[in-house]
């Protein structure tokens, strides 16, 4: 995916790294990698944009999203002005 951009983790549930890189596109998302996985998931949506990630983690992302949506959405933006 973005393996060349300002990659920064937020961050870190049990071993799972949730990151916002600058330089982005819409709609507003973060990644989550574990291992060799990655997913890009849209923060107001939930939807899954790209990738896959297993299910115990993915179940980990969704809850930490559930409750820290709004903080994503500020970092988001705060990492992509120029898209505000």
């Amino acid at each position: 995916m973005h393996k060349n951009k300002n990659m920064p983790t937020i961050d870190i549930i049990d071993g799972i790294k949730i990151l916002i890189y600058n330089g982005e596109h819409r709609p507003p998302h973060f990644h989550a990698a574990y291992n060799e996985y990655e997913v890009v998931i849209e923060i107001e949506t939930g939807n899954i944009y790209a990738g896959d990630l297993p299910n115990k983690q993915l179940k980990k992302v969704f809850d930490w999203l559930a409750g820290n949506s709004d903080w994503a959405m500020e970092v988001f933006y705060e990492l992509n002005p120029e898209l505000l």
